[in-house]
């Protein structure tokens, strides 16, 4: 029991060196803290999916009330911001070349005279392909105006209608998807950093010989290396965690200590590659350009902005080895659908996996490689 007690404080006695380490220097401690609160404003605002704001100009031949009542529809949805108002079809091209607007809406001389009649009256939306997704969206929402304008004045109704109910997610706001996943994403940036430059910081400056000479043992070292990465790892993802709770207002569903649970595994997985790096690595240029070699294909295979199971059946196989894209699907679940323990117990498989892999070959590198 002694010699239990005894290997504890060492392990706490190098967690606190550790630490020392990270947060002696005022921009060590700004790294390790700003970057979260930057990268989390700048996901949440500018990376989004959301069309919110499309220029458009209008060419209007016909200027019935028909059409006007079309423009109006159109500027009342919040997300159409008319930007010109064209005179000629020559002016479209000009305005969408320059990018004043996303789309040119050209109404019809004959437009009014064509519905009273019973005809159709056809539109022309011209889009700016230059950025396809986004036009296409534009292009879907003027098609919902148009619809929602066609039913108001008593067009046909179709026999089946579809209510439709989004579940996770009512307003479908891409930032609900995004920002949950950016808990697990952001804050593997730091870990992988923080862990990656652990032993490989000590080896340049010529200390790690001294360590291995200590009575600690290589598994001592080892979980006196993870354990501050580890802590560094779930503050980053708390605060996180609080600019999504409380300034873009996204509630959690699940429970927050599963949410931990799922967090914690996560970390130490990735903890367990930062470690392998470092003791890999004979400096801190090499370490960290080892940690952005492996950040880049983590990001891409993690599901955070295509879905994993739209990926080639060979790359999903090789996914299984990213603890990115488990445990973005833990915090996901956990915060949007409220999912239990039995619902992502899959999830913790791969997790424990890489980590039981991953530590204990860091642990063996100390051991065979730096000694």
């Amino acid at each position: 029991m002694q010699d239990f007690i005894a290997a504890l404080a060492q392990i706490a006695a190098l967690c606190r060196k550790e630490l020392l380490a990270l947060f002696k220097e005022p921009a060590s401690r700004a790294i390790l803290i700003a970057p979260a609160l930057v990268q989390s404003l700048l996901f949440g605002y500018g990376a989004t999916f959301d069309l919110t704001h499309v220029p458009y100009a209008v060419l209007d031949q016909s200027r019935g009330a028909a059409a006007t009542e079309l423009l109006a529809r159109l500027d009342g949805t919040g997300v159409f911001q008319r930007e010109a108002t064209l005179a000629t079809p020559r002016q479209i091209a000009e305005a969408i070349d320059d990018g004043t607007v996303l789309l040119a809406l050209s109404i019809p001389a004959d437009f009014d005279a064509r519905l009273a009649s019973g005809q159709a009256a056809p539109l022309q939306v011209i889009l700016d392909g230059r950025n396809s997704s986004t036009a296409g969206l534009a292009a879907a929402y003027v098609g919902s105006v148009v619809g929602s304008f066609n039913q108001a004045r008593g067009g046909a109704a179709s026999a089946i209608t579809l209510d439709t109910r989004s579940w996770f997610n009512p307003n479908l706001e891409s930032r609900w998807n995004l920002m949950p996943a950016l808990i697990a994403a952001l804050s593997m940036l730091q870990t992988l950093l923080v862990a990656a430059l652990s032993v490989a910081r000590e080896r340049e400056q010529g200390t790690f010989d001294q360590l291995l000479v200590t009575p600690l043992t290589p598994m001592q070292i080892l979980v006196g290396k993870a354990l501050p990465a580890i802590a560094v790892g779930l503050v980053q993802s708390t605060i996180i965690f609080l600019i999504i709770r409380f300034w873009f207002q996204i509630p959690l569903v699940g429970s927050p200590w599963l949410l931990y649970l799922g967090l914690f595994t996560f970390t130490g997985a990735a903890v367990g590659i930062g470690l392998s790096i470092s003791a890999l690595s004979l400096n801190m240029q090499q370490a960290m350009l080892y940690a952005f070699l492996l950040i880049m294909p983590l990001m891409l295979l993690s599901g955070l902005l295509t879905p994993v199971r739209n990926m080639p059946p060979i790359l999903q196989v090789v996914t299984y080895a990213n603890p990115l894209r488990f445990g973005m699907d833990i915090v996901r679940r956990v915060y949007l659908e409220g999912a239990g323990l039995a619902d992502i117990a899959f999830d913790f498989v791969p997790l424990l996996g890489v980590a039981a892999i991953t530590l204990p070959l860091a642990a063996w590198l100390f051991r065979n490689r730096l000694a």
